[in-house]
């Protein structure tokens, strides 16, 4: 898909098929004022029968001149997520009248290139398919080769391309993580994502480094060990790190829970529950995705991205309930449940990350099913130890409209992770799974600043929703790249 911007009004736009920004209201408003006045009249008389109000991504089709001119609704036109729903909006109009070229007409006021990448991210997003396991591929339509933004107040300049370079940049990232998200079980196992990683360190921007087998070992991995010991695939601890060109304003660790598999080890999941556990190394995606497109947005961050990766099984060797891992920080666990295993190869990760003495440490993991029980499949908890990195993540997920909701690191309950073998055990008391887990995790930051998000809802998409077709959905990427371009 090819992005053009053009400095004309909403009449002066030419496409297959023209999308024009309507504001929400009782009157048709926005660029759709600018239509001549026959056409206005007809969209209007139509908007009327038929209640459109102009509401976020809400679309309404008339023929003029033998084109189709489509309204789309960006509300009061105020906040990107607005803009990125009208975008996936057109893309889903797009995909019924397969269009080789589309128009998108903004209006005057909508000058910001804030819009634009909004548009172009809704379109891009919404646009992802996943087909490598179809047989039947003929007929397919790839969306419109080309898509022109055009507005009185645009200017193709250098500022404008690099914002779109940048965009499709974040887009190609989400693509990447979706994909891997979505790929069978037996096709994506801790060596492949480990290639993955190494695939991408190119140069001396982004370096990547792999420990697995006697590595592992020797650096005291024990939680990855541990979890993988019950499959024949070996796990691994992955680190990319992320060199800006200019000088670092702050260091950041990201980490990334890479459970390929997981069938609960021998606390065995129930067979409906394993159906979309290739979805438990959301977290690893998020972070390979983010390391992919550090050295296109180039922040003056220095970010060390981990993955800590392992498939849970149920072979002869596999980890038992009653076993105790001592981690590299001497912190030993109980494990009472095979099926929490997410935080213990985290810790291993978070253990590494501490030692670093870097500014914060951010991990991500498809954690609990409890988080999904208390916020449901569209938002993410955020837990941590400072309220300032907290609420700006939050504040980050609000402009890209990944929703983050805290969770309070409840002190009292750090009594129902106490062991009476060992430092801490795996698993709480029965209720609130998603802060004794965060609990657990604590244990292995120190003093750094941290934050945690259990993706575990919005990881994996049942049905479609606007940009979010169903599967994978990238969750976390756009909103740890806006974290750190606001740092940086």
């Amino acid at each position: 898909m090819i992005i053009k911007i053009a400095r004309l009004k909403a009449a002066e736009a030419s496409a297959d098929l023209v999308a024009i920004a309507v504001r929400d209201g009782k009157e048709l408003a926005g660029a759709v004022a600018g239509l001549p006045k026959a056409v206005l009249d007809r969209a209007s008389k139509r908007a009327k029968r038929l209640g459109y109000k102009g509401k976020p991504g809400a679309t309404l089709t008339i023929q003029a001149d033998g084109h189709d001119l489509v309204l789309v609704g960006v509300g009061d036109g105020k906040t990107s997520e607005q803009w990125r729903r009208a975008g996936a909006a057109v893309r889903a109009v797009s995909s019924a009248a397969r269009p080789v070229s589309v128009g998108f007409a903004l209006d005057a006021a909508d000058r910001g290139m804030d819009v634009v990448s909004a548009v172009i991210e809704g379109m891009r997003l919404a646009g992802y398919t996943f087909e490598k396991y179809r047989a039947k591929k003929d007929n397919a339509y790839a969306g419109p080769k080309t898509v022109t933004l055009s507005s009185p107040a645009l200017t193709d300049n250098a500022r404008t391309r690099t914002a779109i370079r940048e965009t499709e940049a974040v887009c190609e990232a989400v693509a990447m993580a979706r994909d891997l998200i979505n790929e069978a079980p037996s096709a994506l196992v801790p060596s492949d994502l480990a290639a993955a990683a190494r695939s991408m360190a190119r140069g001396r921007t982004l370096r990547c480094e792999v420990w697995q087998g006697e590595r592992l070992r020797r650096e005291k991995m024990n939680g990855i060990i541990g979890v993988s010991a019950g499959s024949r695939h070996g796990g691994a601890l992955i680190k990319l790190v992320y060199t800006p060109s200019r000088r670092a304003k702050a260091t950041v660790a990201i980490v990334g829970k890479g459970i390929t598999f997981d069938s609960g080890g021998l606390s065995l999941k129930p067979a409906k529950s394993m159906e979309t556990m290739k979805l438990d190394m959301a977290g690893a995606a998020m972070v390979l995705g983010i390391m992919k497109c550090l050295p296109v947005l180039a922040p003056a961050v220095e970010v060390h991205g981990f993955i800590a990766s392992a498939e849970n099984m149920t072979g002869s060797g596999a980890q038992k309930p009653g076993d105790v891992i001592r981690f590299r920080n001497g912190t030993t666990a109980e494990v009472l449940n095979t099926d929490a295993e997410g935080r213990l190869v985290l810790a291993d990760a978070l253990c590494l990350a501490t030692e670093l003495e870097l500014d914060c440490i951010i991990d991500a993991a498809t954690l609990t099913g409890a988080c999904m029980v208390a916020l449901g499949t569209r938002i993410a908890g955020i837990l941590g130890n400072d309220q300032k990195l907290i609420d700006r993540l939050i504040e980050c997920g609000r402009e890209t409209g990944e929703s983050l909701w805290q969770l309070p690191l409840v002190e009292e309950y750090e009594d129902d992770i106490k062991s009476s073998v060992a430092d801490i055990r795996n698993v709480g008391g029965g209720y609130a799974g998603t802060i004794s887990a965060a609990l657990f995790l604590r244990h292995f930051v120190g003093k750094t600043k941290w934050a945690h998000l259990d993706i575990a809802g919005p990881a994996f998409a049942e049905k479609s929703m606007q940009y979010l077709p169903r599967g994978g959905t990238g969750f976390g990427i756009r909103t740890l790249l806006a974290y750190l371009d606001s740092i940086g």
